[in-house]
């Protein structure tokens, strides 16, 4: 099911999937911020997180590592049962940021669990500044 569920994720990304983020989540999915401690419950909050990030991590997605280092890409993927991590790589203000998604889906190939989790120190200090900026211009 995970295979399905990533494929998709990779569609809306390009912005190939009819019903976007609305059709690959969970109505009671968890997203897991690499800067907020607090777990962010439903899709309405991961949606705002998931569109958010989409901004602040600039590019879109590459289909091969040996494109733009200022592109976001995907460098690795693993697919195991219900569960993916998918580690990328792109950079924010010429800062390196490498980080992994890991994603967790139910039977019904729906996103249940969203978790982020970026390196280095710099950038996990860009992110929180360029998230939080957003997501008050988003809130408003």
């Amino acid at each position: 099911m995970i295979e399905q569920v990533i494929e998709r994720w990779h569609q809306h990304l390009r912005g190939e999937l009819p019903g976007g983020l609305d059709a690959l989540l969970d109505d009671d999915v968890v997203f897991y911020s690499p800067i907020v401690f607090t777990p962010q419950r439903g899709k309405a909050i991961t949606t705002l997180y998931l569109s958010a990030a989409s901004v602040a991590l600039p590019g879109e997605e590459s289909p091969t590592p040996s494109e733009s280092a200022s592109t976001f890409r995907y460098t690795k993927q693993v697919l195991s049962g219900s569960h993916a991590v998918l580690e990328f790589e792109t950079s924010i203000e010429g800062k390196y940021v490498n980080g992994v998604d890991i994603i967790s889906c139910n039977e019904r190939g729906l996103i249940t669990e969203f978790r982020v989790m970026i390196r280095p120190l710099q950038a996990v200090n860009l992110v929180h500044r360029q998230m939080g900026e957003l997501l008050e211009k988003m809130k408003s």
